[in-house]
């Protein structure tokens, strides 16, 4: 049941005005009781008392009350056009009136300073913005220079390795020199794809089988070593709408960061489900954790922990990741392990398909 909404002019005037009444009720009786002539004085007295209060009230509240309440909503209005720079006058009066002026101008201080905040934070990420956009068309540049006697060079070394002796110990440089070339080629291709990234081709699929894929790969790194890789699947998880390469590349990444982080024996486990109407894969690791200082740079591009490591596989992931509208929530221990959790949402809206 809906109760009924009393001004507060109202509620103030009430009590006002039953003094008023009072007054007047007074006057009349003083009026009738003319005969008497000190009680009629004494009526009359108190009535013009009565009469006095009421005027003084009236004024005093207007003054007290109603003149802050118009200045109050003046500000408020002004606020709601963009206006932020206002401020209350009857802030300095020493009572509640005056406490919520004070609150007033403090939290209107404080949203000042809030979009200055945001305006220079949005400033920054505009300037950094250009400067990755000019650093990845540099950087896609190099990559094609680069390749190209690359691909020279690696022609030549097999050449020179199959003109070789057996027993010639230059056949074990050549060896380290194929490697090398193999390693420059992986920078240069996750410099491209980081650089140039494709955007990804939205679809409703299983997201079991896009798992399941990444993890029979990654077992297949893992069959010389002690490391057992388990994958628990969710077989009632509704269809996800993603790109099955993408994500399979994300999860691949983490599968092998997982592996590389495990130092003799271990596990690694990935769990399928869902929290709060997203689709989850978590990808924990038995080894030996990321430290404090480590784990708020893994994301950026280049930073890496790992002596063979490019620094640009987790930076990749988490930009797949988003281009998902998901995100990659990471925890780790020191000793203990790590944990990836992969959040992707089970329907993206179509204006969040088009930007992705």
């Amino acid at each position: 049941m809906n109760s009924v909404r009393v001004n507060w002019q109202l509620k103030a005037i009430l009590p006002v005005g039953f003094v008023l009444l009072a007054g007047l009720l007074l006057f009349t009786l003083a009026t009738l009781s003319f005969r008497d002539p000190e009680r009629h004085a004494v009526l009359i007295v108190a009535g013009a008392g009565a009469v006095a209060i009421c005027a003084v009230s009236i004024v005093a509240l207007a003054y007290v009350i109603q003149r802050p309440m118009v200045e109050l909503q003046e500000k408020i209005g002004q606020v709601s056009e963009g206006n932020l720079n206002v401020a209350v006058g009857f802030s300095r009066r020493n009572d509640e009136i005056g406490d919520l002026g004070r609150n007033f101008n403090h939290m209107m201080q404080q949203l000042r300073e809030s979009r200055e905040e945001i305006e220079l934070l949005h400033r920054t990420q505009m300037s950094r913005a250009e400067h990755l956009a000019t650093l990845g068309e540099l950087a896609a540049g190099l990559a094609h220079e680069i390749r190209n006697p690359l691909a020279g060079i690696a022609g030549v070394i097999e050449i020179i390795g199959r003109d070789l002796p057996s027993t010639s110990p230059a056949r074990a440089v050549v060896k380290d020199v194929r490697l090398e070339i193999a390693q420059i080629n992986r920078i240069l291709t996750d410099l491209l794809e980081t650089a140039r990234p494709h955007p990804p081709q939205i679809c409703r699929s299983n997201l079991n089988t896009t798992v399941e894929h990444a993890v029979m790969l990654a077992r297949q790194q893992v069959l010389s070593k002690p490391i057992k890789i388990e994958l628990q699947q969710a077989p009632d998880l509704p269809e996800v709408e993603h790109d099955s390469d993408q994500i399979h590349q994300v999860l691949l990444n983490l599968l092998l960061n997982a592996v590389q982080a495990i130092e003799g024996a271990g596990t690694v486990r990935v769990e399928i489900g869902s929290r709060d109407d997203c689709a989850t894969v978590l990808v924990s690791d038995t080894g030996r954790g990321i430290p404090p200082l480590n784990l708020s740079n893994i994301f950026r591009p280049f930073y890496t922990t790992k002596g063979n490591g490019t620094g640009l596989g987790l930076s990749l992931a988490r930009r797949i990741v988003e281009e998902h509208h998901g995100r990659i929530e990471v925890s780790s221990v020191v000793g203990k392990g790590s944990k990836f959790d992969v959040v992707l949402p089970f329907h993206m809206t179509t204006a969040e398909i088009a930007a992705s």
